[in-house]
């Protein structure tokens, strides 16, 4: 697994805290804000995790990155609908049908980000468990 530089490593980190730091803000009502810090550390840290690269052959980990991929794309995606939640950009289209449009605004779109974002950690912690473990059994065949 190529390891991140020292630089990366700490975008990463810094990334992963602005999520949380989101995440709790958005909590205490500072929403407009707490959201573009959301997508700020989203980006930072789905660019760093996906700058780590498998050059290796095993089956297992090349899998596992493929699933942590998706844990990825649900962070974007948590991001992105908090962003959504704090502006409600997308209300007055649905707005257009009426009840049933807004009905369909808060099944699909109100406070769902808490949902991928859970989503997204538990696919991380999975993966990155799984990964470490693998990256220990190839280490000691060598």
């Amino acid at each position: 697994m190529r390891q991140l530089t020292k630089t990366e490593s700490l975008i990463m980190v810094v990334g992963a805290l602005l999520m949380a730091v989101a995440a709790v803000m958005y909590v205490f009502a500072v929403r407009k804000p707490a959201s573009w810090i959301m997508l700020a550390g989203t980006g930072a840290f789905v660019a760093m995790q996906m700058r780590q690269k498998y050059e290796g052959t095993n089956i297992t980990i090349r899998r596992l990155r493929s699933i942590m991929t998706v844990g990825n794309i649900f962070f974007v995606i948590a991001a992105l609908l908090m962003v959504e939640n704090a502006y409600q950009f997308l209300l007055p289209k649905f707005m257009e049908n009426g009840i049933e449009g807004y009905n369909a605004y808060v099944h699909y779109i109100h406070n769902n980000w808490v949902v991928t974002l859970l989503v997204g950690a538990v696919i991380e912690l999975y993966t990155t468990h799984r990964i470490s473990s693998e990256l220990e059994k190839e280490a000691k065949k060598l």
